[in-house]
């Protein structure tokens, strides 16, 4: 993404008087001569800076003393609005991002032993010269896995490349609130994709919306069901441009929806584990499908086996007859990884006719439909690698894949769609967090 002038990273330097009082050779305390002085903290200068609306900018105190024994605390003590985000604030070093512009008041305090100085920063945030877009501003990456709506979300043509494909999904999604839809196909399947801004990470609030085309069923005979019908969840990743190039090439965290650990607080779970379903959520999960023999075969169409010792085929249905995997890939196999979350299909009907594919609570995309609170996410959620929780000051690119390996009868694969996704900011949109 080629980078406004609201999207480049600003240092700013607030300087800060910390001193040594070191006491006189003749009257201080310790050895006559010198040698034991106690060092003391010394006063924090106000500061009065400006930045610009939607600049990540780190706030660094210099000329601090080093070392562990100086304890850092940042807070925001008014603000023209709650869209923004303080973060990384425990040590001499703190990031600031301002959704909007106005003049923001922040208190820093330094403690070092028993001496406490504090601080006030002012900052003045200036509206930026261009306006954010809530919406798509451009498509990184684009690979589905084999499904049935692959090849025709969006269409492929003869001879079209990478290239070609992406631009049809720009087509669809860039700059509108559905505008169009494509598919991810099955499991893995995905799509990279960025904002002109940097989505700001703002606490005690969700942040971004991924449209999808979820919905609930109408005639789901099971008594008191919970919320199903065509949910598709897919997994969200999302990282912010901490170096700044425009490229999404920095860190990736997962969201953390409601089955990241497990399911088992998912209110559909117990009739799915005595329906003898997979209800297991699997990290790293790896699945590989093959290109097909023939385009002719229906059941044993396309091969695939996983890294937990499965395999089987993907069928191909009635409804749509173009061929499942991708065509403009040259590859004769398709590697995909990630989060595999549990089977949320069941077949209510117990004759194969009625499939009801029930949501998981909260977290993922093509999940719940596009007005409900809980297709918004909080950046809050996000996970590292390892599934501890990280602080991000906000987000600048999303990836977004389908989470679940599952065949549904006559309604084919799961697989999610993406209709585009909205700064619920930028929007003026508010949704609280879930307690």
């Amino acid at each position: 993404m080629k980078k406004k002038t609201i999207e480049f990273l600003m240092l700013i330097s607030l300087c800060c008087a910390l001193f040594l009082a070191c006491s006189d050779d003749n009257n201080g305390p310790g050895t006559p001569g010198g040698g034991d002085d106690d060092e003391q903290l010394g006063e924090i200068k106000d500061t009065v800076f400006t930045s610009f609306s939607n600049v990540l900018t780190r706030l660094v105190l210099t000329n601090a003393p080093e070392g562990e024994d100086v304890v850092w605390q940042w807070s925001m003590e008014s603000a023209p609005s709650e869209i923004y985000s303080l973060t990384a604030a425990t040590s001499r070093e703190a990031v600031f991002l301002a959704g909007l512009p106005g003049s923001y008041k922040l208190k820093v305090t330094a403690t070092k032993g028993e001496e406490s100085q504090t601080g006030n920063i002012s900052v003045t945030v200036k509206k930026s010269a261009a306006e954010a877009s809530p919406y798509i501003a451009k498509i990184y990456d684009f690979l589905p896995a084999v499904g049935q709506f692959t090849n025709d979300l969006p269409a492929y043509t003869e001879g079209d490349t990478r290239e070609d494909i992406i631009t049809k999904v720009e087509g669809y999604l860039v700059g509108k609130e559905n505008g169009g839809m494509v598919s991810l196909g099955g499991f893995g399947g995905y799509i990279v994709f960025g904002f002109d801004h940097t989505v700001v990470n703002v606490k005690g609030k969700r942040d971004i919306r991924i449209l999808g085309n979820a919905f609930g069923s109408n005639a789901n005979p099971r008594p008191d069901a919970p919320f199903g019908g065509s949910c598709e969840p897919g997994i969200i990743v999302v990282s912010y441009d901490k170096n700044g190039n425009g490229l999404p090439d920095d860190e990736w965290y997962e969201i953390a929806g409601s089955a990241y650990q497990t399911a088992e607080n998912e209110a559909w779970y117990p009739f799915f584990l005595e329906a003898g379903k997979d209800v297991r959520t699997i990290r790293n999960y790896e699945i590989t499908y093959h290109r097909p023999v023939s385009e002719e075969v229906a059941d044993e169409y396309i091969y695939w086996e996983d890294n937990q010792g499965n395999s089987g085929y993907k069928a191909k249905n009635m409804f749509h007859r173009q061929s499942y995997f991708p065509a403009w890939v040259n590859e004769d196999r398709l590697t995909f990884s990630g989060t595999r979350l549990p089977e949320n299909g069941l077949d209510e009907s117990g004759a194969g006719n009625y499939f009801v594919l029930y949501a998981f609570r909260y977290g993922y995309a093509d999940n719940y439909p596009n007005t409900d609170d809980e297709s918004a996410i909080d950046l809050a959620w996000a996970v590292d690698a390892d599934g501890n929780p990280v602080e991000l000051p906000g987000i600048d690119f999303v990836k977004v894949y389908c989470g679940v390996n599952q065949e549904n009868g006559w309604l084919g694969e799961c697989s999610t769609e993406v209709a585009g996704a909205v700064d619920l900011h930028v929007k003026g949109i508010s949704i609280d967090t879930r307690k």
